[in-house]
């Protein structure tokens, strides 16, 4: 038998529309402000760092199944790989995907938030995709820094002089430098991300450089931006092209940052960093990976490294190697945001999340997350000690977060821009065309690896589906067995308690019912406060909240008052502040003198409570490892009073 805090615990927090406007507004509180420049600076770190990194693997596996890398397939990779980045990167993400921001913020949970703020009703397909999407993220996270990193530390091999005594130590210095990276995020990286920019940008120069210096020596790899070499690549080696295509979709892995990180640094940095130097830079060494591998055909087995010049090595060893800590970095601090919004939606049990940074909004870190995140790439590196093994598993994860963006969009396009079905399926059949080519050429990949993030992607959709029917049987069953609140009230103004000074609040999840804690109190203490409010956190399906939206009081009689705080599902609830805002409306709270009253609900699993008995199980793990909600709440401790019931679920 474990418990659980009534109040928000054990159920998903309900989404609040009624204090809503402009849902396709662009502008958050607090949003990012700067010079322009600072700002795109700031992007190309935190957003293109992963994508930065697919020169190091993407065009060598792409041609690996290609014996000899003769002239054609060089050229149907680059253009295959070129017009990925211009179809999936700028059209789909740039130029399409960016304007359907959530208040300016972007990512899979806040699009699914708006999807559902536009149809106007909670719709379980768009729930089951938000799941998916962000469960591929989750994914995504893992691999990410293994595969990345890795390909950085394997440059070693090729090393002069040294290559072969350093080749054994590489995977023992991937893993020390990934160990160091997650344990150092408890003390917070603001300090570091300052640079990350800086070093990313001249990371992407690097990469210019190298492509520039190769492609004097072939010029007519320029041909491979032509679109018809990557058609009639595909249309001649028919179904080893289309196996091709899941390699060549390394090059655009990350691309779901530049909508995902919209939020921290605006629209227009992101899109001048991707269009001035990020693509550019990108395609300037892919071009030059192709002039080696048409000048050297042998070279083509580690093209990056190959081509770098011997006099330069060991420098852009070690750049590469910070540029793929940098993108690990920011993959890491997207698990942790992403899972602040899925905790405030609803999806996730309560975490322990901590602010690393008093002046960084965006600064967090979630003990458990980054414990689990470490085991599971510790874990991936033990099964594929080679980059060009995890790049087997690498790509599907990202591919169908990227499929789940483009079906969420329909509904963005059909429902709130007012599109007619025929205009909607027109303009989103070719991204979903292209994505589904690029999710079903790595599925091929599976017996490779692929089904590693398969795997996780389905464990935690498992987990996050467990926790929110769970919850919701919970809730039914509590409504179904308490008494409302207007019956309540009504019964002690016919025979009222004996009163105590001070003010009590009860947190509940569910406003029209009883709280646990309150009945307890009368049932046990028999008296009632003078002034009693029943409080429900809410969470809204918008980033922020303003503060003269935060706080709604509702007089239920002379006894009671509903007090409902809302916040944003990118905000961090903090009770006793918002507390300080009912002023503004005629109540004074005395913090040190108000009584907080928790219910604890004590869950019992039955054969036939609506799930399985294994999945009870599970809910019952979670919500036994669930945070405390005093802690969640920011509610002083000494001022909890905590008081449980039994529930058969």
């Amino acid at each position: 038998m474990v418990t659980s805090g009534e109040a928000g615990a054990g159920q998903s927090l309900p989404v609040d529309r009624a204090n809503e406007q402009n849902p396709g507004g662009s502008h958050k509180p607090g949003g990012h402000r700067g010079p322009f420049l600072s700002l795109t600076v700031g992007a190309i770190g935190v957003v293109f760092g992963d994508i930065g990194t697919s020169p190091l693997y993407a065009m060598r596996e792409a041609l690996a199944r290609v014996e000899g890398a003769p002239e054609g397939a060089v050229l149907g990779v680059l253009s295959l790989i070129f017009w990925a980045l211009i179809l999936v990167v700028t059209v789909k993400y740039v130029v399409f995907l960016m304007r359907a921001d959530n208040k300016g913020e972007g990512g899979t949970l806040a699009l699914m938030a708006l999807a559902q703020h536009a149809i106007g009703r909670r719709s379980a397909l768009v729930f089951f995709l938000g799941l998916c999407g962000a469960a591929l993220f989750y994914a995504d996270g893992v691999l990410t820094p293994a595969v990345s990193v890795l390909s950085a530390v394997e440059g070693l091999r090729e090393a002069p002089v040294l290559g072969r005594t350093l080749s054994p130590f590489v995977l023992p210095i991937t893993v020390g430098i990934l160990v160091t990276l997650f344990l150092v995020q408890s003390r917070g990286t603001a300090g570091l991300a300052r640079a990350f920019g800086p070093i990313t940008a001249v990371w992407f120069l690097i990469l210019a450089g190298l492509g520039v210096f190769h492609i004097f020596n072939e010029p007519a790899v320029l041909w491979g931006l032509s679109p018809h070499h990557g058609a009639r690549f595909l249309i001649e080696n028919g179904f080893l092209g289309f196996v091709i295509l899941g390699s060549v979709f390394l090059a655009v892995t990350g691309a779901e940052a530049l909508y995902t990180d919209m939020g921290h640094f605006g629209k227009s940095p992101i899109r001048a960093g991707w269009l001035f130097l990020v693509l550019p830079c990108l395609m300037l060494n892919y071009l030059g990976q192709g002039a080696l591998a048409l000048s050297q055909p042998e070279a083509a087995e580690n093209l990056f490294w190959m081509m770098v010049p011997e006099i330069v090595y060991w420098p852009i060893l070690v750049m590469a190697t910070l540029a793929t800590i940098i993108a690990s970095q920011a993959v890491i601090t997207g698990a942790f945001s992403i899972t602040g919004q899925a905790v405030q939606l609803g999806l996730l049990p309560r975490l322990n999340i901590r602010r690393t940074s008093e002046t960084e909004a965006g600064q967090i870190y979630v003990p458990s997350i980054n414990i689990i995140m470490l085991a599971g790439v510790l874990l991936l590196l033990a099964m594929f000690p080679a980059s060009s093994r995890l790049a087997g598993a690498y790509g599907v994860a990202v591919t169908g977060a990227m499929l789940v963006d483009t079906l969420l969009a329909f509904f963005i396009l059909r429902f709130m821009w007012k599109r007619s079905l025929p205009v909607s399926l027109v303009v989103l059949a070719p991204f979903a065309l292209i994505d589904l080519s690029f999710f079903g050429s790595n599925l091929l990949k599976v017996p490779q690896g692929a089904w590693a993030p398969l795997a996780i992607g389905a464990g935690i959709v498992l987990i996050m589906w467990t926790w929110t029917r769970g919850s919701q049987l919970l809730a039914e069953r509590a409504r179904r067995d308490s008494l409302s609140m207007e019956e309540l009230a009504s019964m002690l103004h016919k025979r009222p308690p004996p009163r105590t000074p001070g003010t009590a609040i009860f947190l509940t999840s569910d406003p029209e019912i009883a709280p646990v804690a309150l009945m307890h109190n009368l049932k046990h203490n028999r008296v009632l406060h003078q002034q009693n409010f029943i409080l429900t956190v809410k969470t809204a399906d918008r980033p922020h909240v303003p503060p003269e939206r935060r706080i709604e009081i509702a007089p239920l009689n002379e006894d009671f008052k509903r007090l409902t705080i809302t916040y944003g599902f990118m905000e961090t609830p903090n009770i006793p502040k918002a507390l300080a805002l009912c002023r503004k409306q005629g109540l004074k709270f005395d913090i040190m003198a108000t009584s907080f009253f928790l219910g604890r609900r004590s869950v019992v699993p039955t054969p036939h409570g609506g799930m399985p008995l294994w999945q009870d199980q599970l809910y019952l793990f979670l919500m036994r490892n669930a945070a405390n909600p005093t802690d969640f709440f920011h509610i002083p401790p000494g001022r909890v009073v905590e008081m449980g019931t039994q529930v058969k679920v």
